[in-house]
């Protein structure tokens, strides 16, 4: 914590009254604190105990005085290496996941480039709420840290979930996000991602309903731990989410192979996401194919399995996932996979499932390691698939 610049943000809860005790913690482990209250949270703890503590004015406003002089909210957001809201209530944390932007405070984290952590209070039912949980659910989806709420005697005299987390456990949860090296730095992944389109003619061809949104995830939660990411992607809308990210475009599973046989040599990692196609004209046309009988009978021939073809090349040391797509049979149909290919793990969705699959921005799935261990997921936003996946990884390295 020694030199980091923390902004504190506080909100309007009764758990305010802990953050005097949380600011002289962070400040006595060595970070400059600027605290920026909402006008709610003013009600609670005064400004000025927090500017004492903090060693700095406390902001709560755009405007700083009559002359026109103002709080940048841009400049503060670039000066943090950390955005801590403790406590947030369901107020700022709905507001914040929905982008509103009507004070100092939700501008700032709109604006901020640092990591950002939340620390949720408020009483149990407000907590538990389908809404504040599809927040929360969506402030974890942007990458965003939740400190989780703590269960205990609240205010409203209930017992549950809702107390804020402790200022030690708060104190403890920065202080182990900057000590810790990125998970994955030095680590070379190479993932595929998004369908592939088999050429019938010029015009025409064979492809799937895969959007490429589960491995663009997966891609931005390696880049995010720290590794040096290789995206084979085949054809989709999508935007390389994180800068650092290699993309290499290819079209059909002839050309998606080329590019994982250059690249698999040096990886570290590979994560198999892509929806390949099993099979392929075996002679495309080269003009486009009038439309005359009214069967038209085409010849497919098998394209080249590329998890089995690089399972069987793999050398010590590199660790290889592949994704099972089944409708029926599934856990005997993705165990046969998860051997046959010499994988170290298989990844399950279920058509049958709601909500998973194609198309969707949630995934359930269940994944199964070389050993037969089984890790089954609740129904979750695919960046939190992601961040799933890497977290399994991270247990084996």
């Amino acid at each position: 914590m020694q030199g980091k610049r923390i902004l504190l943000g506080v909100t309007g809860s009764i758990s305010a009254y802990k953050t005097a005790h949380l600011t002289r913690l962070l400040v006595k482990a060595g970070a400059e604190v600027q605290v920026v209250m909402t006008e709610a949270a003013t009600t609670f703890i005064t400004p000025l105990t927090l500017s004492t503590l903090s060693k700095r004015p406390v902001l709560t406003t755009f405007v700083k005085d009559e002359t026109g002089q103002w709080n940048n909210h841009v400049d503060l957001g670039l000066w943090a290496d950390a955005l801590l809201i403790a406590p947030a209530s369901a107020n700022t944390i709905a507001r914040c996941a929905q982008g509103l932007c009507n004070d100092l405070l939700s501008a700032v984290y709109l604006s901020a480039r640092c990591p950002v952590f939340f620390a949720p209070a408020m009483d149990l039912d407000m907590y538990k709420h389908p809404a504040t949980l599809g927040n929360l659910a969506k402030l974890r989806a942007y990458g965003n840290h939740i400190i989780e709420a703590e269960y205990g005697e609240l205010a409203s005299g209930l017992v549950g979930e809702g107390r804020l987390a402790e200022p030690e456990t708060i104190v403890q949860t920065l202080d182990r996000h900057f000590s810790l090296r990125p998970a994955m730095a030095g680590k070379r992944v190479l993932i595929t991602a998004g369908p592939t389109q088999e050429p019938i003619d010029p015009v025409r061809y064979i492809s799937n309903h895969s959007t490429g949104k589960m491995g663009y995830a997966i891609a931005d939660a390696f880049a995010k731990a720290g590794a040096h990411v290789t995206l084979v992607s085949g054809p989709t809308a999508l935007s390389v989410p994180d800068s650092t990210i290699c993309r290499i475009d290819v079209r059909s599973a002839a050309e998606m192979f080329g590019a994982m046989q250059q690249a698999f040599p040096e990886s570290d990692i590979v994560i198999l996401n892509a929806a390949v196609a099993d099979y392929t004209p075996a002679h495309p046309a080269d003009q486009k194919i009038k439309k005359k009988d009214a069967l038209f009978d085409l010849e497919l021939t098998k394209t080249t399995d590329i998890a089995a073809t690089l399972g069987s090349q793999k050398r010590s040391g590199q660790l290889m996932m592949g994704f099972a797509l089944e409708t029926e049979n599934e856990r005997q149909n993705a165990l046969k996979k998860l051997h046959a290919k010499n994988l170290d793990w298989i990844v399950l969705n279920s058509l049958r499932d709601q909500g998973a699959g194609f198309g969707h921005d949630t995934n359930k799935i269940t994944v199964i390691d070389k050993h037969e261990a089984v890790y089954e997921f609740s129904l979750k936003s695919k960046e939190a698939v992601a961040r799933d996946l890497l977290q399994l990884v991270e247990r084996v390295l």
